[in-house]
């Protein structure tokens, strides 16, 4: 049975933005709709990946407003995952909603975001279900990489690339995101025993500008994608990896060597007359390298979760126990 828990007691709302200046009149006063309509506490947290028009003063601007608007400029542009990190790492919310600067998301949907963490969820992710994008370019490509996804990662969702999601921030905290990683947070809450739920929410197309995605990000999703899951096997067991392709290149050589032996002996081939000889000193000294490998990521390992003073397992909460600091 799920259990219900309390109702949030605070709200950050990040909002990532490059170069969304013709926006962000529009976003501050739907922002501060939807703020009259919750009875939350409630933050804006809006981080300026270093824009190139005049999103830096319009934000200035608001702020001064706007106390609860809070404003974080970077130096130069340093990608949506840069400033969704930087956004959780401000935030003083129990829950966290991202959400997009070009309106293409819908403020008003954060309530439902919010009622379905109110039924138990810690991972509330969004899906644009009538995606306004374009039809082929978008679209397809981005079903494609969410079915992808899905299939690698074991959490099954329709719609990875949509920013407006809600997290409890206990699920979140001490994550740390590289690369194209932001999209990911539901995978790594999922593996660390959070509930997570999609659902539909409203898309417009796009008002102001164009997008700043292009095809090439297709690509790099799947290459984070491919670091994040390789982290959450053998990050702790590096050896695993290393040293299972290691032994599977000895034991090729010695497969190898043996070949080489029977054709010498018993088919009158000349070592010199195939390349096994090569073959099989090659994969002996690879297997012996990746082994290697293995053990320096093990003493690699070893050291940073104790000088982090990290653990290498997650509580979810305890009972009749202080909070271990």
């Amino acid at each position: 049975m799920t259990t219900v828990r309390a109702k949030p007691t605070s709200l950050s709302v990040i909002v990532p933005i490059y170069n969304e200046a013709e926006s962000l009149g529009l976003l501050k006063e739907k922002l501060m709709q939807l703020r009259a309509r919750l009875d939350h506490p409630f933050e804006i947290i809006a981080v300026n990946d270093g824009s190139q028009d005049r999103s830096a003063e319009i934000l200035a601007e608001i702020a001064a407003s706007w106390p609860e608007f809070k404003v974080i400029n970077f130096r130069r542009n340093h990608g949506q995952t840069a400033a969704m990190m930087a956004g959780i790492d401000y935030a003083s919310g129990d829950v966290i909603v991202s959400i997009d600067a070009d309106l293409q998301n819908d403020p008003d949907d954060i309530p439902m975001l919010l009622e379905h963490l109110d039924k138990g969820y810690d991972v509330v992710s969004g899906w644009r279900q009538d995606r306004k994008d374009a039809a082929l370019r978008r679209n397809l490509v981005s079903r494609i990489a969410n079915s992808v996804i899905s299939r690698i990662s074991g959490v099954r969702l329709h719609d990875y690339g949509c920013t407006l999601k809600a997290y409890r921030r206990d699920v979140i905290k001490g994550v740390r995101l590289y690369g194209e990683m932001h999209r990911f947070i539901p995978i790594y809450a999922s593996w660390l025993g959070a509930t997570v739920t999609e659902i539909p929410v409203r898309h417009y197309p796009r008002r102001f500008g164009k997008s700043k995605y292009g095809l090439e990000r297709t690509i790099k999703v799947i290459l984070d994608l491919i670091v994040v899951k390789f982290l959450a096997r053998y990050l702790v067991k590096p050896i695993y990896v290393f040293g299972s392709f290691g032994i599977l290149s000895i034991v090729t050589s010695i497969a190898s060597f043996l070949l080489m032996c029977y054709l010498r002996f018993f088919e009158g081939v000349a070592m010199i007359q195939t390349p096994l000889p090569v073959f099989s000193a090659m994969a002996l000294l690879i297997g012996i390298m990746s082994i290697l490998m293995g053990l320096l990521a093990e003493m690699v390992v070893r050291t940073y979760f104790e000088s982090q003073h990290r653990a290498i397992y997650t509580i979810r909460d305890v009972i009749n126990l202080p909070p271990v600091e």
